[in-house]
């Protein structure tokens, strides 16, 4: 059985309301999961963890409940492996390298987003702010941060991705949980 490495992306956990999650609430209920190497970055809702080879959805659904009941509020979980994030990093149509991280966004998806989504958007409007679309990933380049973004404002509404569960990862954390799950599983 082949062990791969995932990160769990925690939807509007720890960034005001009532969605509080302890950081190490979250390794001692994943590792009591059967996760191994559980490991959380910063406390915005980023865990790492190894597990044998399965379906993210099933693993997204597995730890969204039992955040559920133990915590007693419904999040929002993506669980992605180690080689899908890498893949989203690589494919970045903007130069990331030299990019402040808070200059550089990469949008999570549960699943493919159309194009046909964002046609509204009249992009030139935003300049020099851009956006592009990947595989079930948005990267936005905010050159003045996201909390100044007016089109970060626009990409957040939620009848833009209605159905869709999207969470935002800023560069610098999209590197670290490529760098996580590509580490070697500590013994």
């Amino acid at each position: 059985m082949t062990v791969k490495a995932y990160a769990a992306l925690l939807r509007g956990i720890n960034v005001g309301g009532s969605k509080k999650v302890p950081m190490a609430e979250l390794r001692t209920l994943l590792d009591g999961l059967g996760f191994g190497d559980v490991r959380t970055h910063l406390q915005s809702g980023n865990a790492v963890f190894t597990y044998a080879a399965t379906d993210e959805n099933a693993l997204a659904a597995r730890v969204s409940e039992a955040i559920g009941k133990h915590f007693g509020f419904a999040v929002d979980v993506l669980v992605r492996d180690g080689a899908y994030l890498k893949a989203v990093a690589d494919a970045c149509p903007f130069p990331a390298a030299s990019l402040e991280g808070r200059q550089l966004h990469v949008t999570y998806f549960s699943e493919p987003v159309d194009a046909t989504r964002l046609d509204t958007i009249d992009q030139a409007a935003f300049l020099p702010e851009e956006f592009r679309l990947g595989d079930r990933a948005l990267y936005l380049y905010a050159p003045d941060g996201l909390g100044r973004s007016k089109l970060g404002e626009v990409l957040s509404r939620p009848a833009l991705f209605k159905g869709v569960v999207a969470t935002s990862r800023n560069w610098n954390t999209v590197a670290k949980l490529v760098q996580l799950t590509q580490e070697p599983a500590r013994g």
